[in-house]
C-alpha cells in the first residue's frame, strides 16, 4: 500500500462506509491502459506496466475491506487480435504477476480463480496459472477472479453445447432447463453474481463481459483511465453503490 495513503480504518471512517453493507462480488473492466500511455508519450506497454500497480492496489483495498469476490476483466477474447509485440507483452506481464503476487495471495488469505479459454494463453503463462491456482486452493479470505481470454458470447456459446450435448445423450431433458441450469453450466458456477460492475475510461458499454452475470448488477462508470484510478475513488464508488436501491425488477 501506498505510504502516503491513511490506514484504511481512517479511509473508511472518513467516507462512512458501512463494512456490512459492501456489494458481496465487485466486477472492473479496467479500461484506458493505452490511452494514458499516448497521453504521456509513451508506448502502450508503459500503461499496461502502470496498470499492474493498480491491480495491486485494488485488490489489496478490497481484501482490506472484506470484499468476498474481486473479478477483473484481464484479457478479451478480442484482444488475442492486438499487435504480436502488444499481446506478448500482456502475457510476460500477466506471468510476472502471478510470480510476484503469489506470496502475496498466501499471505493475505487470497484464493486465485480464473475463467475464460485458458487454453489458449502461452504454455509458460498457463503454467504459471495454474500452479498458482493449485497453491491458493485452500485460501479462506477473498477470491480473485481473473478473466483471461475470455468472452460473454462465446461463455453462453460454450454452455450451450453442453447443455445440448447433455440432451442428446438423454442426460438432460431440455424442459427442464432453468435459469439454475444455465448459471450452473457457466465459467461463474461456483461464483455469486456480481453485485457491482465498474468500468474506467468514460466507456459507456460492457464489452462482452459477463453478459449473463451482470443482469442486475449496479453500474458506474467513471472516466477515470485505469492506471489513474485510486482507493480513494474506489471507496466512493463503494459508498455510491450503498446509497443505491436495488430492486432487481421489483416495483
Amino acid at each position: 500500500m501506498n505510504s502516503k495513503q491513511a490506514p484504511i480504518e481512517e479511509a473508511i471512517l472518513e467516507k462512512g462506509i458501512d463494512l456490512h453493507q459492501l456489494p458481496v462480488h465487485v466486477a472492473i473492466i479496467m479500461d484506458g491502459n493505452g490511452r494514458w500511455a499516448k497521453q504521456r508519450l509513451l508506448n502502450r506497454i508503459n500503461g499496461h506496466e502502470k496498470g499492474a500497480e493498480t491491480v495491486r492496489s485494488i485488490v489489496t483495498t478490497s481484501r482490506e475491506l472484506g470484499i468476498p469476490t474481486l473479478t477483473l476483466y484481464a484479457f478479451s477474447t478480442e484482444n488475442w487480435q492486438r499487435s504480436t509485440l502488444e499481446v506478448s507483452a500482456l502475457m510476460s506481464l500477466l506471468k510476472k504477476f502471478l510470480e510476484s503476487e503469489k506470496p502475496v495471495m498466501m499471505e493475505n488469505g487470497i484464493r486465485l480463480n480464473a475463467i475464460g479459454q485458458l487454453e489458449r494463453l502461452p504454455h509458460d503463462v498457463r503454467n504459471v496459472l495454474y500452479q498458482t491456482i493449485a497453491a491458493t486452493r485452500n485460501n479462506p479470505g477473498m477470491v480473485l477472479n481473473l478473466a483471461l481470454s475470455y468472452g460473454g458470447r462465446a461463455e453462453i456459446v460454450r454452455m450451450t453445447r453442453i447443455l445440448a450435448e447433455k440432451a442428446a445423450a438423454g442426460s438432460l431433458d431440455p424442459q427442464s432447463i432453468t435459469e439454475e441450469t444455465v448459471s450452473a453450466h457457466l465459467y461463474t458456477h461456483n461464483l455469486p453474481d456480481p453485485d457491482l460492475l465498474i468500468r474506467t475510461s468514460g466507456e459507456m458499454r460492457i464489452s462482452n463481459f459477463l453478459l449473463w452475470q451482470i443482469a442486475y448488477s449496479e453500474l458506474h462508470i467513471t472516466r477515470t483511465l485505469w492506471p489513474d484510478f485510486s482507493r480513494d475513488e474506489y471507496l466512493d464508488i463503494l459508498k455510491d453503490y450503498q446509497q443505491r436501491d436495488r430492486r432487481f425488477g421489483n416495483a
